[in-house]
């Protein structure tokens, strides 16, 4: 999605108006998570940018897209730009630390 949200509507409250942006945001998130997944993909993962403009925008994670909207919103900006592209995710297991695993050995712990 790369959308560019006017926050400031004629005959509409300007909180209202960022409660619907944000609003479209959760709900794009919950419908791109909720896609079918393909073969030896784990997640899906997003890449995001806010800005005022395109631009400008700049990356930010997916849990500070919205208060990078609000942001802008306080600002007092006539629009911010939300790019937000879903991309495939695989999970990495780390390796535990032998220090950690020796620690665990005590015959009573297990």
């Amino acid at each position: 999605m790369k959308k560019n949200f006017l926050l400031q509507a004629e005959g509409k409250h300007n909180d209202r108006v960022l409660e619907a942006v944000k609003h479209e945001i959760r709900k794009y998130f919950k419908r791109e998570r909720n896609r079918a997944l393909p073969k030896g993909v784990d997640f899906w993962d997003f890449d995001c940018k806010v800005g005022l403009s395109a631009d400008t925008a700049e990356v930010v994670r997916v849990s500070g897209v919205v208060e990078a909207v609000d942001a802008a919103a306080k600002t007092s900006a006539p629009s911010v730009y939300v790019e937000i592209m879903s991309k495939h995710g695989v999970r990495v297991i780390k390796a535990q630390d032998q220090g950690a695993e020796d620690h665990f050995e005590d015959p009573e712990h297990n």
